[in-house]
């Protein structure tokens, strides 16, 4: 099975989990769901048997009529870390088309979303922001060395971190490429 396949079927299972369980949670039958939300009872009966390829905008529907977040219906139900997603919430028909949700931030106010480059050997120090902060960070070139205090984190193409900003940090490239990445700031 292609990998995207298998990654596929496995967030329709979580959906499908999720949907059952906070449906139950909130005392609200397969009916009334499709009424608040306006997805069809027999859309909503093969979410949760697994067996329907849903839309993005449907399942966004169906999140807002529990009054959760999307990104609750697609993660993990035993996610040990509940802010950390990483799972394809979309699969194109060509092989290697997907949209992968990595994660999520409570914000009180706004996101703020960088893309940054830095030349190999470039160092950018940043003070500590305000409590309650954090940022969320993915690379997709180079490697980046991301100081956080005393310790290093390396973010390699491909990967993402995200931490607490209310703490000394800054980003550096040890490497002899540029490193090119996406910051969000949630405010």
């Amino acid at each position: 099975m292609h990998k995207d396949s298998s990654q596929r079927a496995s967030v329709l299972q979580h959906v499908s989990q999720n949907v059952r369980r906070l449906r139950h949670a909130a005392d609200m039958s397969q009916t009334a769901l499709a009424e608040k939300s306006g997805v069809s009872r027999r859309m909503l009966v093969a979410i949760e048997a697994g067996e329907k390829n849903v839309s993005l905008t449907t399942l966004d529907r169906v999140a807002e009529a529990l009054d959760v977040a999307f990104s609750d219906l697609i993660q993990a139900p035993d996610a040990r870390d509940p802010s950390r997603i990483n799972e394809v919430a979309w699969a194109g028909a060509i092989p290697g088309s997907k949209a992968v949700l990595l994660s999520k931030a409570t914000a009180t106010r706004e996101v703020e979303q960088w893309e940054w480059c830095l030349q190999p050997g470039e160092v950018y120090p940043s003070q500590p922001d305000a409590d309650g902060w954090s940022e969320q960070i993915y690379v997709f070139e180079g490697c980046l060395t991301l100081m956080l205090g005393e310790q290093r984190q390396q973010i390699a193409t491909g990967e993402f971190f995200m931490f607490a900003s209310n703490q000394p940090h800054g980003y550096r490239n040890d490497g002899e490429v540029a490193t090119r990445f996406v910051r969000n700031v949630v405010i």
